[in-house]
């Protein structure tokens, strides 16, 4: 059985009484565990949409999504959240008035998983995401890949199963974008997480082990 199964799976953004807009249509496809899958299309064809279901941060929808064979509707959704999915998102998000450790285990202070030890995890994330000179420092004492890079290990410090990447080369420059890319693909093989990675750049999705591509909705 796939580890990540996605079967006609639709949404639509409802704008008024006769306006909606059909974000997608009847999206199928399957997900191997361990797997670094990269999601292309243009503006529009539904890569966020399809992202925020399998974050669990839209609910919405028809078809279904199933991790491990249980559908995600059926998780509780703080579970999922926490545990099974983290998500690196574009713009980092990180707390401006927090530094590099206290973001990196923001998602503790709402429940961790039992068998993670913390100060061993922190390290180990701050290891290979070569920030350990820089864990007392603000964001805004940061570089934007550094701040990338703060984003990727707060969504892996609770060792979750699947990584969710939005664009996350999309503020950078190039050679810094590169790093992030390789940061994600060592971290592929060697946690043996599965990554759902969202791009717009045919470049990058030739780094993955497989692309699904979406157009108007639809994947082709």
């Amino acid at each position: 059985m796939p580890y990540i199964q996605i079967q006609n799976l639709k949404k639509r953004y409802v704008m008024s009484k006769n306006i909606y807009v059909d974000a997608l249509k009847d999206v199928t496809f399957d997900i191997k565990k361990g797997e670094f899958l990269s999601v292309v299309g243009a503006s529009g064809s539904g890569k966020s949409t399809l992202l925020n279901i399998l974050g669990g941060l839209d609910r919405e929808y028809t078809g279904s999504v199933y991790v491990n064979g249980k559908d995600i509707k059926e998780y509780n959704s703080n579970y999922y959240r926490r545990y099974i999915v983290g998500t690196v998102f574009q713009q980092f998000n990180l707390i401006p008035s927090l530094n590099v450790k206290e973001n990196i285990l923001l998602p503790l202070k709402f429940g961790k998983k039992k068998n993670i030890n913390t100060k061993e995890r922190l390290n180990y994330l701050l290891e290979i995401t070569l920030l350990e000179k820089r864990v007392h420092h603000l964001p805004n004492e940061l570089s934007g890949g550094e701040m990338q890079r703060v984003a990727i290990a707060r969504a892996l410090i609770n060792s979750p199963e699947i990584i969710l990447a939005d664009e996350p080369t999309g503020n950078l420059d190039s050679k810094t974008g590169e790093s992030i890319i390789k940061l994600l693909t060592d971290l592929n093989r060697n946690e043996k997480v599965t990554i759902v990675l969202i791009t717009h750049d045919n470049e990058i999705a030739k780094r993955t082990d497989r692309t699904i591509t979406l157009v108007d909705g639809k994947n082709v």
